[in-house]
């Protein structure tokens, strides 16, 4: 019997990212590239000459990681043919690049393969792979809905109130619904939303929207099927929507109090419009970035209590970015569990698996860490104090794309390290989390307890 040679090529023949998080990685970083050499060319600039390589990669992974944050004035630097790139480029990096072919192999080959169903898992948030399927069609459908809502009231809002064309208004419609859905905070105008401060009718949907699409998509999906009693939903439902309130609550009356008699933002503004822009102001942080007051006037008391907003963010499986609320609402329950003294850690009448507070842990220290590094780096590299680095240092990370004003005029080195934090604040939560929980090995061994001391 003459026994076959094993096959040279076996190993080669694997795939070269075997990990999910790996592919998801891998797919933004291939969307910046393409959004960077689309931008860079001349046809994507309003002016002479395609943008400098530091300006189309910066302003490609803005949109790509649906930050928001711009080193040029986006409605005069760039051509109608450059914001539809911007446009494209925040959907794909909203509704998540795996997320979209995984779409793509539905519609073409009817069927998904174990490898996409992982990748695709590890993006959204599914609950595992099986449900890929039901998880990547309601994506698209929630975010189509709430996109389509927002830029129908933006869009006759924009013709009724503003008095534009038609063509016009649905373009200003459609992108600001877009951008604010996905949590980019791109907007056509030169001082953002700032010209609407006092108009509910533009603020509110969008708000509304930057709400719905930071609730993260696995929330929206339980809601569609579970109608039961509040018992009934999820600890991962319960806890967003809980935190989510809070929140919201909390940052509009602390922004409104702080600002309520500071001329340069709140001050100016009659009673009511004071508590719309207050609230709107509270709504942002959590990732969207639009901004309908000056940044650059706001107290320093408002600039710290946004930056915690921002550092905490919106809902997992979503368009937000930060820790996420879980993670922040989870340490806290765990803090609880230690004060009381309690073995287990428990929330809304569950019992939490360790392992799952590890990965907050390490989402939250790992995150604490980038924003020191960054901080001192950006300090290093540049002129601004320490307050202005923080913030801008916090908004990247938490692409939320927020600013006091200064990004235009920071160093190319200082711009290329907020790239690389927008990048990493968008897909550092979903390789973290992905990776620690697909590397979870059993030992079959136990070494002797330590006891080191603590405080």
């Amino acid at each position: 019997m003459r026994v076959l040679p094993p096959r040279a090529d076996a190993a080669d023949r694997r795939p070269l990212l075997r990990h999910p998080a790996q592919v998801v990685v891998a797919a933004f970083a291939v969307a910046v590239a393409v959004g960077t050499a689309l931008l860079a060319l001349p046809i994507s600039r309003a002016g002479e000459g395609g943008a400098p390589l530091v300006v189309a990669l910066f302003t490609a992974t803005s949109a790509t990681c649906v930050t928001g944050l711009a080193v040029v004035d986006t409605p005069s630097y760039w051509s109608a043919f450059g914001e539809a790139v911007i446009l494209g480029l925040i959907q794909v990096g909203g509704l998540g690049i795996m997320t979209l072919a995984s779409l793509l192999g539905l519609a073409i080959f009817r069927r998904l393969g174990l490898r996409s169903r992982l990748t695709a898992a590890a993006e959204t948030k599914a609950s595992g792979p099986g449900d890929v399927r039901s998880v990547v069609t309601g994506v698209l459908a929630f975010s189509l809905l709430f996109e389509a809502v927002t830029a129908v009231l933006l869009t006759l809002r924009f013709a009724w109130g503003y008095g534009e064309e038609w063509p016009r208004a649905a373009y200003l419609g459609v992108f600001h619904a877009v951008s604010a859905f996905n949590n980019a905070g791109f907007a056509l105008y030169r001082d953002n939303l700032m010209g609407f401060v006092s108009d509910p009718w533009i603020c509110l949907p969008i708000a509304g929207a930057v709400i719905a699409g930071g609730l993260g998509f696995p929330v929206w999906l339980e809601l569609r099927r579970q109608t039961g009693p509040w018992r009934l939903l999820s600890v991962h439902t319960r806890m967003t929507l809980s935190a989510t309130l809070v929140l919201l609550v909390l940052g509009t009356v602390f922004v409104t109090a702080n600002e309520w008699r500071n001329p340069g933002t709140l001050g100016a503004l009659p009673p009511a419009d004071r508590l719309l822009a207050g609230f709107f102001q509270a709504v942002m942080p959590r990732t969207a970035g639009f901004n309908s007051l000056d940044y650059g006037q706001m107290r320093e008391g408002t600039l710290l209590g946004t930056e915690i907003l921002m550092f905490i963010g919106g809902g997992s499986g979503g368009t937000a970015g930060g820790i996420k609320v879980t993670t922040f609402v989870l340490l806290l329950f765990v803090i609880v569990a230690e004060v009381r003294g309690e073995a287990d850690v428990e929330a809304f009448g569950r019992r939490l698996d360790p392992r799952v507070v590890r990965q907050a842990l390490t989402v939250a220290l790992l995150s604490v860490g980038a924003v020191v590094v960054s901080t001192l780096v950006l300090l290093e590299v540049s002129t601004i104090d320490t307050e202005d680095a923080l913030f801008e240092v916090v908004s990247a990370l938490a692409t939320v794309g927020l600013s006091t004003g200064i990004t235009p005029d920071l160093p190319s080195p200082a711009q290329l390290v907020l790239t690389a934090l927008m990048f990493i604040g968008r897909l550092g939560p979903i390789t973290v989390a992905a990776a620690l929980a697909l590397r979870e090995k059993p030992h079959l061994r136990r070494l002797p307890e330590g006891r080191p001391l603590i405080g």
